[in-house]
């Protein structure tokens, strides 16, 4: 059983930093954007914290939007939910704020900046990272087609 755990560990690759993934949410987000509108359908977006000053939104699978909060809200990384403001399902950078929902606390963190994600590039790149082990060069194996020295 133990053996299984161990395996099923090793399978899920590697594990990011909380600086690692927001750089990573970084390198596939767009250019800035004033607002986003949210899908008022389905009543319900998905999110992904990204440390304590952003966090992820998603509509689907491959559309959503990097939020970076104006000041850091560490009631976002204990909460099991979010509410987000907005007027008429427009969520405006500057003006509206994502609310922890956390047991006892209520804090309202201002939205700072909104960027468009690419959902397809950023679930590539992440299927492209891969733990990587680094062997002294004496103890490596040798190379079939490269001479030794």
């Amino acid at each position: 059983m133990l053996a299984a755990v161990a395996l099923t560990a090793c399978s899920h690759g590697p594990t990011l930093t909380t600086q690692e993934r927001l750089d990573l949410y970084r390198a596939h987000a767009g250019l800035p954007v004033m607002s986003f509108r949210l899908d008022r359908m389905t009543g319900m977006q998905q999110w992904t914290p990204l440390g304590d000053q952003a966090l992820a939104v998603w509509s689907s699978g491959s559309r959503g939007h990097l939020l970076e909060l104006r000041n850091r809200c560490p009631s976002m990384l204990s909460a099991g939910g979010i509410s987000i403001t907005n007027s008429l399902g427009n969520v405006n950078a500057r003006m509206d704020s994502v609310v922890p929902r956390t047991a006892g606390m209520r804090t309202s963190c201002r939205i700072d900046s909104i960027r468009p994600i690419d959902g397809s590039a950023l679930r590539d790149a992440k299927r492209e990272l891969r733990d990587a082990q680094i062997v002294d060069r004496s103890t490596a194996p040798a190379d079939e087609g490269t001479p030794q020295p």
